[in-house]
């Protein structure tokens, strides 16, 4: 499990596969196995209702991962709005999907960069 910033940090710089539920992100961890995070936000919703989503994505990527997932990546999972509300069975569907297109090499196209401005630091 992965549970580092840093880590978390890196995944975002590897492949992206959005899906209605989640957002899924692979990337290379030079050798340290198949490891996965978590995140959800507070935009999904209060604290029961993120835990709740915890809960389903743990148990979608302990099922998924071993025979699915990519040799030595880090596997991030974003929870999306709907994706508490989603049937269990589709979002594994959605996960093997999405796992099945970082096995090809076909990710999503890298998002658009928001261009923030930072505050001067006194």
């Amino acid at each position: 499990m992965i549970r580092k910033r840093s880590d978390f940090l890196a995944a975002n710089r590897g492949m992206r596969v959005a899906r209605p539920g989640f957002v899924l992100l692979a990337h290379a961890n030079g050798g340290k196995g198949k490891r996965y995070g978590i995140t959800v936000t507070k935009r999904i919703g209060n604290a029961v209702i993120r835990n709740r989503m915890k809960r389903r994505f743990r148990e979608l990527l302990r099922s998924a991962l071993p025979e699915g997932g990519l040799a030595d990546h880090d596997h991030v999972l974003i929870g999306r709005d709907g994706g508490v509300e989603r049937d269990f069975a589709m979002l594994r569907a959605e996960l093997d999907a999405a796992l099945e297109r970082l096995r090809e090499g076909k990710g999503d196209p890298p998002r658009g960069g928001r261009s923030r401005s930072r505050k001067s630091r006194r």
